[in-house]
């Protein structure tokens, strides 16, 4: 089965092909959509509904789609559905969180990550997919982060010392917030095929 992902971002793009290992996974651009869809949504569902919807009716193929973010507890869930736009370059997004955050007690840094996944077939039936994963921020970035990940580098899941920017792809895979989402959207695509 291919599945068409929605993204430019070759970081998300990396984690879903292993995470769909067994399905052949190719980016929108590589599949010749080159247009970007303006993320205007309120949620991260919107968002990725609307990037899933666009793909599908370009290629005629089935097309995921995801929107993620950071949601700080003492910033009221911001930066949200907004973090991708934050700030203009990765190290921008990480500084402005930790200079939003400076002050604020370990004991206080409450965050999750977030994301959405959105599955559209060609016949333009949909699926929605969630995944969220507690933890803090931490004081300083630490680790290497794929590219435009860059909140991996201050994100620390609950109950473990080290970012997610520290983490090998396997363990951040099997405990982010994406790994969750794209273990339930692989476990109905595994029981679809079985039904064709």
């Amino acid at each position: 089965m291919k599945i068409i992902f929605a993204t430019h971002n070759q970081g998300k793009l990396k984690e879903m092909k292993e995470l769909l290992s067994g399905f052949e996974v190719m980016s929108a651009e590589e599949a010749g959509v080159s247009d970007d869809v303006i993320e205007d949504g309120m949620t991260f569902r919107e968002n990725a509904l609307k990037k899933a919807r666009f793909v599908a009716g370009k290629t005629g193929e089935w097309a995921v789609a995801d929107d993620s973010g950071i949601c700080i507890d003492v910033l009221d869930g911001a930066p949200g559905v907004m973090s991708a736009r934050w700030a203009k370059s990765d190290e921008d997004k990480i500084n402005l969180t930790l200079k939003k955050l400076k002050g604020v007690q370990d004991s206080e840094r409450g965050a999750s990550m977030e994301v959405v996944l959105a599955l559209v077939a060609p016949d333009r039936r949909e699926w929605i997919f969630g995944g969220r994963v507690k933890g803090k921020i931490a004081l300083d970035p630490k680790g290497e982060s794929k590219k435009s990940l860059p909140y991996d580098k201050i994100f620390v899941p609950k109950g473990y010392t080290r970012t997610f920017a520290e983490m090998t792809s396997e363990e951040k895979n099997a405990l982010s917030h994406r790994g969750k989402a794209f273990k339930k959207l692989k476990g109905f695509l595994d029981k679809k095929l079985w039904q064709e």
